[in-house]
């Protein structure tokens, strides 16, 4: 699977942007798909995470309320709307894909190649 984010930018505390993230190469319909976001001088985390086959979601706390993820599978494409968004939003957005469900960095093993994410206070 090949993956390749877009849609970050440069935008002010409280306010709005959304990644996109396109696949292609092998079907994925068994592969769950995350978002992980790193910031400069810290390890990637895990930010949100859908099922590709059931929508079954996991967010990570920080951004619960604010980030959602959802998918179209006709595209397949999934995508990460951030509203509310906070100066400590700021990182490195990467999308990844995993083939099976996991909120964990290393059961992921598609990456795709990071989009940045700036919040400005």
């Amino acid at each position: 699977v090949q993956l390749q984010a877009s849609g970050g930018g440069l935008v002010q505390a409280g306010g709005s942007l959304r990644l996109s993230c396109a696949a292609s190469g092998r079907t994925f319909s068994r592969y769950a798909m995350g978002w992980f976001r790193q910031a400069p001088g810290k390890e990637r985390d895990f930010v949100i995470a859908i099922s590709w086959t059931s929508g079954r979601t996991s967010y990570a706390d920080s951004v619960k309320g604010r980030f959602t993820i959802s998918r179209d599978r006709a595209k397949n494409a999934v995508y990460l709307q951030m509203n509310s968004l906070k100066p400590e939003d700021t990182a490195v957005y990467y999308c990844a894909a995993s083939s099976a469900w996991s909120t964990l960095l290393e059961e992921y093993d598609s990456w795709g190649q990071g989009t940045q994410v700036t919040v400005s206070s």
